[in-house]
């Protein structure tokens, strides 16, 4: 891997890059609500399950249409279409947001200017994985390499969420994260397999848990 952009892709996908991803659980707070996760065991199975759904088939398809050249307009779109969760939705944006703002400054690009003067026009809406995609494609990072650390990353920030919110051990949440290598491997594969068609076929159950949490009482996350 080139040292020039395995630095800039380890400064993206960096914990400490403000996107404000700590303030989201993107739907395991209520599985916490309902007592489904409780500990390290049970929010390493909710969070494998979310690698092999909505990473895989909404995320990771997104990014992977984009390295492929499909219109960055269009999947905006269709991923604004797909994120029937308010909260996520918002969420994804938010991130998304906060990433075309730092990448602009950072990371400036043809591309990535094309991106946020969609966005700016309001003929975009300006998603995370896109924002991510767009800039890793960018710096010339190649797309597995990218997808890799998009997942990982997503996995981490979610993990340390986690362990404020259940609560864990900091080593507790370093053993779901390595637990976690085998479903991103797996994920990277699937996303490779599949097609247009699958694009968006994310668990109900998922998407009812994340619709759930914005009418919860108590919540420590927006979303």
């Amino acid at each position: 891997m080139s040292p020039t952009y395995q630095l800039a892709l380890q400064q993206l996908t960096d914990s400490a890059l403000p996107t404000g991803a700590f303030a989201h659980s993107l739907g395991f707070e209520s599985y916490i609500h309902r007592e489904l996760v409780r500990d390290e065991i049970t929010f390493g199975k909710w969070l494998g399950a979310f690698v092999g759904q909505q990473l895989v088939f909404s995320e990771g398809l997104a990014v992977r249409f984009l390295y492929e050249g499909v219109d960055v307009g269009l999947l905006d779109g269709v991923l604004s279409s797909q994120l029937l969760a308010r909260e996520v939705r918002e969420a994804s944006l938010k991130m998304g947001g906060r990433l075309l703002e730092i990448g602009g400054e950072v990371f400036p690009s043809a591309e990535l200017e094309e991106y946020r003067g969609l966005v700016r026009a309001g003929l975009a809406s300006g998603h995370q994985p896109l924002a991510f995609g767009v800039i890793a494609r960018s710096l010339g990072v190649p797309f597995e390499a990218a997808l890799s650390a998009y997942l990982f990353a997503t996995v981490t920030s979610l993990t340390q969420n986690a362990v404020r919110a259940i609560p864990l051990g900091q080593n507790a949440g370093q053993r779901v994260l390595r637990d976690a290598h085998d479903a991103v491997a797996a994920a990277i594969q699937d996303v490779a397999q599949l097609c247009w068609d699958d694009f968006g076929a994310v668990s109900p159950g998922l998407e009812i848990s994340q619709m759930r949490h914005e009418r919860q009482r108590a919540r420590m996350f927006m979303s």
